[in-house]
């Protein structure tokens, strides 16, 4: 009961401050970095990984690029958009040593779990592993397409095939590009028609995840063309360079994404619908090992650590962590009710959870 008291409580300041104080987003990017863990998203690379033989197969190259004497030197070098852009004018959750804890509140503490909290802001034990199973629970992508204001501007791309039963393309009616999907729009774009010609040709690292620079690109040019006002973007590579042992690539790919999203917000902010208009929420699906040192390769109920994540939000409505603490306990479940709050829309999970993250509005 206190529980319900706190969600309805948090619910009913969000609208209070909505009313009283007019939002000026009208676009969100909802943005997931799989198993991307936050100790190196607030402390750079991880001394005890950086030259380790069994991780590591260049470590002077990997040292050159990545380590700097202090964490902070270190995240700046790994994600420069996030720490001198995201942590100047927005604000990131998730920094255990400094008190802002981040956790998932599914039992299972890995990807499909992960995916259906983010969105449905539930943590539901019925999902319990990482078949193509059509989700149950309707997300906030199919809750936002619902609303006749937003019928059809509503999209998602994701590196890992899995994502179409996560959203339930078929039921939702949201168009969802991702594996090995290629664009199918009656009119490509030339770079679409490069992707499509490359994509098939190029040896796939994994079966069911591709390289994120297709989902990046295929996202961006759809975009372009369409300006979605709700859209999901899933990179995937960190966890699948993790899963495979190689902490260079997992750490190169970091670098990479970060570049992405940067690419990304500098587009927005040079487009007249989109500036100063456009919230991104940033986050991932679940955490990573750290002790024992190995697994950090893994995730799971068994893998301690693996539920602890971190957030990110930047856009107008948010005021940035000078201005308001992220110290405190949040939730992965708060993800989804506030993606719908930045719409002006209240979104209620179909179970008794997913409180809109109120920090994250001024």
């Amino acid at each position: 009961m206190k529980k319900l008291l706190l969600t309805v409580s948090l619910l009913l300041f969000c609208g209070l401050l909505q009313a009283q104080q007019p939002q000026h987003t009208e676009y969100v990017f909802l943005i997931t970095w799989d198993g991307m863990r936050w100790q190196e998203v607030f402390t750079g690379a991880d001394p005890q990984l950086i030259a380790h033989p069994d991780y590591v197969s260049d470590t002077a190259q990997l040292k050159e690029l990545f380590w700097r004497n202090t964490p902070e030197e270190r995240r700046k070098t790994l994600l420069p958009f996030f720490w001198e852009v995201i942590a100047r004018k927005g604000q990131l959750y998730g920094n255990r040593q400094e008190g802002s804890l981040v956790n998932v509140t599914n039992v299972h503490w890995f990807s499909y779990p992960g995916y259906n909290e983010i969105l449905s802001g539930y943590g539901d034990e019925r999902i319990d592993s990482n078949e193509k199973k059509l989700n149950p629970n309707q997300t906030v992508l199919e809750f936002v397409n619902n609303q006749p204001a937003f019928k059809g501007k509503v999209a998602a791309f994701g590196s890992w095939d899995v994502f179409p039963y996560i959203i339930h393309e078929e039921r939702s009616g949201i168009p969802v590009n991702a594996g090995y999907d290629t664009a199918t729009d009656t009119r490509l774009t030339d770079m679409e028609k490069a992707l499509n010609t490359l994509q098939p040709l190029l040896p796939g690292h994994w079966s069911s995840v591709r390289m994120d620079a297709f989902t990046h690109y295929y996202a961006w040019e759809y975009l372009k063309k369409k300006t979605p006002s709700l859209i999901y973007i899933a990179y995937g590579e960190t966890d699948d360079f993790a899963h495979d042992g190689s902490y260079e690539q997992y750490m190169k790919s970091a670098y990479r994404t970060d570049q992405f999203i940067q690419e990304l917000w500098n587009w927005v902010q040079s487009q007249k619908k989109y500036k100063d208009k456009t919230t991104f929420i940033i986050t991932t699906d679940h955490g990573r090992g750290t002790e024992p040192l190995d697994t950090w390769r893994s995730h799971g109920d068994e893998v301690k650590g693996a539920d602890e994540i971190w957030m990110a939000v930047i856009g107008p409505d948010t005021p940035t962590m000078q201005a308001v603490s992220t110290q405190g306990q949040y939730y992965q479940n708060q993800v989804a009710a506030t993606i719908a709050a930045f719409l002006g829309l209240e979104y209620r999970p179909e179970h008794e959870t997913g409180a809109v993250l109120k920090q994250a509005f001024k």
